[in-house]
């Protein structure tokens, strides 16, 4: 397990969190068990594991939407007490207002920062272009399809432009296709504008082919069971990849890690 050394210049560090949840039923749920996870500034770290073992949850509580029973969050040094302008996330539904338009969902969070109108729509403009989204400003989410609706989302939350993007399985309700088109713009995108990321997914290949570093989680409660580096080389082209020998061998010890867990299960819902 990689545990931050003191002294080391990390972007966002998570010491031992712990987090356990009371059930309707008054049981409780242990949900993460001294998890430590570290992103330096401008890395891509993926966070990976079975169904239901934690990860959002810890995704959370790095954003500051919930609160850790124990340990610790902090960015740039400074202890995280709830949600700060310095972390945006971007989840798996597109969570876009109906009522607005392409440009007024991305404007959005410029107005609750005070932006000033020509400032933010210049702002929005010049981040829907950078998700290829130039040109239908005008549009409703009803007329988009679903990865142009995931495109917005990332817009309007890079238009805040925070030191860290916090992405909760954001393609996962996505077609293969589509999926696949929108690694490679997030890849575009990181390549660019270099903001640090965390990443929740449950596809390997789309862990490896984005990340500089995979956490790989234990059934719930959630322990990190490993940490491993990508240690292949960047700009990365998805077919090459696929083709790359390091690839497969990479994404093998990946699957017997989860296979292993599965198998671990003792058949109480644990994995969720």
């Amino acid at each position: 397990m990689t545990v931050a050394a003191p002294g080391v210049d990390f972007k966002l560090q998570a010491r031992d969190v712990r987090k356990t949840f009371v059930t309707r039923g008054g049981k409780q749920v242990v949900a993460l068990d001294g998890i430590d996870v570290h992103a330096r500034p401008g890395e891509f770290v993926s966070l990976v594991g079975p169904s239901g073992c934690g990860k959002s949850t810890l995704l959370y509580i790095l954003g500051g939407f919930v609160r850790p029973d124990g340990g610790s969050v902090a960015c740039d040094g400074a202890v995280v007490r709830g949600p700060g302008p310095e972390r945006g996330i971007v989840f798996q539904e597109f969570a876009l207002f109906p009522w607005k338009t392409v440009l007024g969902n991305v404007e959005y969070g410029l107005i609750e920062r005070g932006v000033p109108p020509a400032e933010r729509r210049e702002r929005a403009r010049r981040y829907l272009a950078m998700v290829n989204l130039a040109g239908i400003e005008g549009s409703y989410p009803k007329e988009l399809s679903g990865g142009m609706k995931q495109r917005v989302a990332i817009a309007r939350t890079l238009a805040v432009e925070p030191d860290v993007l916090l992405m909760d399985e954001p393609f996962g309700a996505l077609d293969a296709q589509t999926r696949a088109m929108l690694q490679v713009e997030l890849m575009r995108i990181w390549e660019s504008t270099r903001t640090t990321i965390v990443f929740v997914t449950h596809a390997l290949d789309e862990a490896i082919f984005l990340s500089d570093r995979i956490y790989v989680f234990s059934q719930r409660p959630a322990r990190v069971k490993a940490v491993i580096d990508v240690d292949i080389e960047r700009p990365r082209d998805r077919e090459a990849m696929l083709d790359d020998p390091a690839y497969a061998t990479l994404h093998h010890r990946l699957a017997q890690l989860l296979r292993s867990e599965e198998s671990a299960d003792d058949g109480s819902g644990r994995a969720g």
